[in-house]
């Protein structure tokens, strides 16, 4: 396709990476292309609400590509960070010093 923008698109979990190639043209966005990919067919379970990013920066679904993009579809935490570093903490502080 003449004055496309080649794209590509990745998610991954353990133990699985998911890979698409696309070529969409001039203006399509990051959202347009998670429509291309078939990404919602494929994984279901996003209903709709994909968090992603380009080349590790977050953005939106109307972010506008450009040639080269690697999109990346990120997963949902599976625990909160915030109340992990207090079980940490919690836990060192009930530990008897080693000193």
């Amino acid at each position: 396709m003449r004055n496309s923008v080649r794209v590509s698109l990745v998610y991954a979990k353990p133990g699985f990476v998911w890979r698409r190639k696309l070529r969409m043209p001039p203006g399509a966005t990051v959202g347009h292309a998670l429509d291309a990919s078939g990404f919602a067919r494929l994984f279901p379970g996003y209903g709709g609400t994909v968090s992603c990013g380009i080349f590790g920066e977050s953005c939106s679904e109307s972010r506008v590509l450009a040639d080269g993009d690697r999109i990346e579809i990120y997963r949902s935490l599976v625990f909160d960070p915030m109340e992990s570093r207090r079980r940490r903490a919690a836990h060192r502080q009930a530990r008897p010093s080693a000193r």
